[in-house]
């Protein structure tokens, strides 16, 4: 019988696995698996969002141009979102505990490596290596989670996970503002050392190795390659749309090489004996609209929170410490929120959770396309603290649909999903809302600068001052006279606002869809098979 027609038993008949008897000690203990895998999972979070404030200090000490810069990002992205899935295939093959343990290593490591680069060449080749260990670490946490926890606890457990990395990646910007500030860019990174250290040690003696009986033991090469060059494909094609323009050549062809290389991924998946990823999964239609989910999710609050912090910065003036303090509304909901989705969904299943949770994202995306330049901290902490209430059950309710809807043996590669899904979606919201903020600001940066009254601008200088606008900047020419230099500003941050305005617009009917699609999720039909299937 091939590893395809396992996984389609699997799915249609929930395994059933004895519950384990209490775990003794410290090894394989649920709370203190969650806690240690925790730790790990922090640090990849928080390099999401943290080192976009020191790219600036990065650029200046080591003179690296705007594109070098970008790829710090990008190439981290890239690496991260590439290596899911298959970095979850490798848990299911080797053992989750050795995959997250390598994962921390490899990721404290390169993030070390990065503070003592001397040269921005070094800092993104070490960002890419840092993406390649961060794969690893995050379908593993995953996975342990899935194999440890009796079903009943394992919703509460994703909360308090799902609690951990919106807080990270909320988080990052404040951290990050702190550090740059009053220490140095390099101490971004290194403070992934010691946190690193300590997620070792912790798991060396707390983390215990689950194993399905029926866990891969080949590895399909070919649908490795073609999946990472369809992901590679996609991301990038949506991190170079807006450079290139969505109608440009190069574009479409990334775009239309990622669909075919989606399609022939797909029909090799028929003939490999132990595919990469069994087609089987998606025939489990609450999988299915789990992964979408979590792609709308993703789409909503990443392509967001893009815009809130220029909104924040550099429309409103803040600091990048103070902006992240204007987002702890939206921490403190997540923080809150997301254990207590674990216990709503497990008394009620994720279905009411997640429909309402995106109808709470939908209602704050259309009150934050209200936010004007005058728009104050009262009114703004209410649409950030109701987004992060309605983020919160669709991380964790989302996750555990995924997850729990998935053979044991197939957890890694579930967990992959789930993170690729968040991925994908984040550039694509990222991209998307780009786009729309850039087509408004071409649309009527050229009308309000009339109406104001200011100096003609050439076509030249109008693109570049729609690219200052697009980021809330206001193209002020050093010299320009103080009454004058008020009148751009004004046009500047109204132009942005209303972009952004729109830009959320789209994001709540985005939010809208995804409520409809959560409709079609229910509880994992194979949680049961976790809690301590497989020990070794």
């Amino acid at each position: 019988m091939t590893s395809q027609t396992t996984a389609e038993k699997a799915l249609r008949e929930p395994q059933s696995t004895p519950a384990p008897a209490p775990a003794k000690g410290l090894r394989g203990h649920p709370w203190l698996t969650l806690f240690s895998v925790a730790i790990g999972v922090m640090m990849v979070a928080l390099d999401g969002t943290i080192v976009a404030i020191a790219n600036p200090a990065i650029q200046q000490d080591l003179h690296a141009s705007l594109a070098d810069v970008q790829w710090i990002t990008n190439g981290y992205m890239l690496a991260l979102a590439v290596s899911l899935i298959t970095a979850g295939k490798l848990g299911d093959r080797f053992g989750h505990r050795q995959t997250f343990l390598i994962g921390v290593v490899g990721f404290a490591a390169a993030s070390g490596a990065i503070g003592f680069s001397s040269s921005v060449a070094l800092v993104i080749a070490f960002r890419v290596l840092q993406g390649l260990f961060g794969a690893l670490l995050m379908p593993a946490a995953l996975g342990l989670l899935r194999a440890t926890f009796p079903a009943e606890k394992l919703n509460m457990a994703i909360g308090i996970w799902g609690m951990v990395i919106g807080a990270s990646t909320a988080g990052g910007p404040i951290l990050g503002g702190v550090l740059v500030e009053h220490v140095s860019w390099q101490s971004v990174f290194f403070i992934n050392v010691p946190v690193g250290v300590i997620a070792l040690l912790l798991g060396v003696v707390i983390l215990k190795d689950h194993r399905a009986e029926n866990a891969p033991r080949s590895f399909d090469i070919g649908g490795i390659v073609l999946l990472s060059q369809a992901m590679f494909c996609l991301i990038w094609a949506l991190i170079k749309g807006a450079e290139w323009g969505w109608g440009d050549f190069r574009t479409l062809g990334f775009l239309g090489a990622a669909v075919a290389l989606f399609v022939v991924f797909a029909l090799s998946q028929k003939n490999v004996r132990e595919p990469l990823i069994p087609l089987a999964m998606f025939r489990s239609v609450p999988l299915s609209a789990g992964v979408v989910l979590m792609v709308l999710m993703a789409f909503a609050f990443m392509g967001g929170l893009f815009f809130v912090t220029f909104y924040l910065q550099n429309v409103h003036g803040m600091k990048a410490v103070d902006a992240g303090l204007h987002l702890l509304p939206l921490t403190g909901m997540m923080i809150v929120g997301s254990p207590l989705a674990g216990l709503l969904i497990t008394k009620l299943g994720p279905r009411v959770p997640l429909v309402g949770g995106m109808v709470c994202t939908a209602v704050a995306m259309f009150g934050m396309s209200q936010l004007d330049t005058g728009t104050g901290t009262l009114t703004m902490s209410i649409w950030f603290g109701l987004l992060g209430l309605g983020l919160a059950p669709v991380m964790v309710g989302a996750t555990e649909v995924i997850v729990g809807n998935a053979p044991m043996e197939l957890s890694g590669v579930a967990g992959g999903l789930q993170q690729a899904a968040m991925q994908v979606g984040g550039s694509l919201g990222t991209a998307v809302l780009g786009a729309v903020m850039a087509s408004q600001v071409d649309a009527k940066l050229a009308d309000n600068w009339a109406a104001a009254e200011l100096p003609p601008l050439s076509p030249q200088q109008l693109d570049q001052a729609s690219s200052a606008v697009e980021v809330g900047i206001p193209p002020v020419a050093s010299g320009t006279p103080g009454p004058v230099a008020e009148k751009i500003t004004s046009v500047a941050h109204d132009t942005f606002v209303s972009g952004m305005g729109t830009a959320f617009m789209v994001a709540g009917v985005v939010a809208v869809i995804a409520a409809l699609v959560a409709t079609l999720t229910k509880r994992g039909a194979n949680a049961e098979a976790g809690a301590g299937a497989g020990h070794i």
